[in-house]
């Protein structure tokens, strides 16, 4: 190909991949709803909501009738619920947890306007967002920092450091580095999450070393190309479906669910758990985020061993004995 030739491929391929970028990060947007939503039912009447809510939405929830309130509640902190319809005496009451996802609060709490009649329906929060950021909007833009500075550490380490052994150290210390500020910045700066700050760094430098480790594995074993197939996972698909700023139930399906599997989207779920919920449901993301740091490892390692076998001198060949003659 000569220049004229390679720079309209570029242009063109520059435009497809901005077509990708603004279908994977409009659409998700633009289709967000309940798809089997987790939600429990209490109370005398519980099976009457059941029935209204599986009639009016099919497909929406995944109701689930626990026996009372305080059954509701714990549902609820264990994050096996995204909150409760309580019936009893008068108008049923709604448990939110926006802490877990303040657009599926606004959801539930437009749900018992409805149930109840009155614009003012009795919604309790049971798991609060942090005050300073009370519509998560803070916590949803966390997702993309972590996952660009991931993918530049990554690149970095690639261009600059042409050793296996080497880009694994740097991707060690981005994760433990990256972790401390990251969480020095949005806790205790910007106040965005609640909770043990060492506990949210770990996470944020869990997120930050596979992210750096995959884009730098992949690069160390199957070259240059490892960096944009790496890039465009997390960008193309993780970030969109991370549910960082909703809930995977309320993204279209599989792609709720796939997002979960990314480091994005775990990292998502890890921080509401540890911040939110004392670590209640925290260990599906923690296995995720371990498996894609483990994956970073071995690439790291195969990449080792062939710089090894590169620099390995070669071991010398004996001489064949001439034999003397008398």
């Amino acid at each position: 190909m000569n220049v004229i030739q390679r720079a309209v491929a570029l242009g063109v391929g520059a435009a497809l991949l901005q077509a990708l970028m603004l279908i994977a990060f409009a659409w998700p947007a633009t289709n967000i709803a309940p798809r089997d939503l987790p939600l429990a039912v209490a109370g005398p009447q519980a099976a009457m909501v059941e029935a209204r809510l599986t009639g009016q939405n099919p497909g929406a929830f995944e109701l689930t009738v626990v026996p009372d309130e305080a059954a509701a509640r714990a549902a609820i902190g264990d994050r096996e619920v995204y909150g409760a319809i309580v019936t009893g005496s008068g108008a049923p009451r709604v448990l939110v947890a926006s802490g877990a996802a303040p657009a599926v609060a606004q959801q539930l709490t437009q749900i018992g306007r409805q149930m109840s009649g009155a614009p003012a329906a009795p919604v309790e929060d049971v798991v609060p967002a942090d005050p300073d950021d009370p519509r998560g909007a803070g916590f949803g833009a966390m997702a993309l920092p972590l996952v660009m500075a991931g993918i530049a550490g990554g690149v970095l380490l690639t261009l600059l450091i042409p050793a296996a052994g080497g880009r694994a150290l740097g991707a060690f210390v981005f994760g433990i580095t990256g972790g401390l500020l990251s969480m020095l910045v949005t806790q205790t700066w910007l106040s965005i999450v609640p909770g043990s700050y060492l506990a949210l760094s770990v996470v944020a430098g869990l997120v930050s070393f596979a992210v750096a480790g995959t884009v730098a594995g992949l690069a160390t074993v199957i070259g240059r190309a490892g960096i944009g197939i790496a890039a465009l996972t997390m960008l193309l698909i993780g970030n969109p479906f991370s549910a960082a700023t909703a809930a995977p139930e309320l993204l279209p399906q599989p792609w709720g669910a796939i997002g979960q599997l990314l480091p994005p989207g775990a990292a998502a779920s890890l921080l509401r758990s540890v911040a939110f919920f004392d670590g209640a449901g925290a260990q599906r993301p923690v296995l995720v985020l371990l498996a894609w740091a483990g994956f970073a490892l071995v690439l790291f390692g195969i990449g080792a061993i062939r710089d090894r076998a590169r620099v390995e001198p070669a071991q010398p060949v004996e001489p064949a004995p001439v034999p003397v003659t008398a």
